[in-house]
């Protein structure tokens, strides 16, 4: 991703009311250099598309979860399968659109999406370890799994039916996906350079864990930038001080480890 590009994520980010497919996609940007403005708009248009698609006139949400289960799931096919998690594209918004596949989060953001263009009251839902949709009332409206082809869970699982239903907000959707890209990227260690993207642009989230600072510095020193990621290091036990003297003084000691590593 070029500087620009990163500009434009952290202004959309810090926008008032910021668009959740635009961010996915200028983080994808990050992974595929050919993902150019030209794409960008492709996949806009193939989900006004999608919504184009949708009945007119839904009522209710069951009604609203019917029509968009049986245009994605059913005729467009849109699901996932456990092989889609060993896929780095499985994360980036236009390959999902493109393949039809992905992580239980991006096939949801492409759900609603589409049912947001065609006005259904939708919201995204953060389960542990899992992330669906609803419709309607948060408190009681009908939940649907993208990654199950859009399967209606009712009133379960255990997590759903111990309410109350706390929709997503956008941000928090795209911090979750870049979340699932450095677990990606931590199981394989030559693709450390990815792990550090998801993380720069994590951090320019205007509200994100303070922990991330640390996890780049630390990452790094591991890609063999000593003095870069001590001087980070160092920067983030200052303010661990006001919180955690033992850790800070922990942090330290590392950065004057990695410090060492130059000679």
């Amino acid at each position: 991703m070029s500087a620009a590009t990163r500009e434009l994520f952290a202004a959309e980010a810090r926008s008032e009311r910021p668009d959740l497919a635009r961010l996915c996609l200028l983080l994808a940007a990050e992974a595929d250099p050919g993902l150019d403005e030209r794409a960008m708009d492709w996949a806009q248009i193939e989900l006004d598309r999608l919504a184009g698609m949708l009945p007119y006139g839904l009522r209710g949400a069951r009604a609203w979860a019917s029509a968009v289960t049986e245009l994605l799931g059913g005729r467009m096919g849109f699901h996932g399968t456990p092989a889609d998690y060993d896929r780095l594209s499985s994360s980036l918004l236009h390959e999902v659109l493109r393949r039809r596949r992905g992580l239980p989060i991006l096939l949801s953001v492409v759900w609603l999406e589409v049912a947001r263009r065609a006005g259904a009251p939708v919201y995204g839902l953060g389960l542990p370890g899992h992330f669906v949709i609803g419709f309607g009332d948060p408190e009681d409206g009908v939940v649907a799994d993208p990654f199950a082809g859009g399967a209606s869970l009712g009133a379960g699982p255990a997590e759903l039916a111990a309410g109350p239903r706390t929709p997503a907000r956008t941000l928090d959707i795209v911090l979750r996906i870049l979340n699932n890209i450095r677990v990606w990227a931590s199981s394989r260690p030559e693709q450390s350079g990815v792990a550090l993207w998801a993380l720069d642009l994590s951090l320019l989230l205007p509200s994100h864990p303070a922990a991330l600072r640390y996890e780049r510095a630390r990452l790094l020193v591991e890609r063999g930038a000593f003095r870069e990621g001590a001087g980070e290091m160092e920067a983030y036990a200052e303010v661990m001080d006001a919180v955690d003297a033992d850790a800070a003084a922990r942090i330290r000691a590392e950065a004057v480890s990695a410090r060492a590593l130059l000679n």
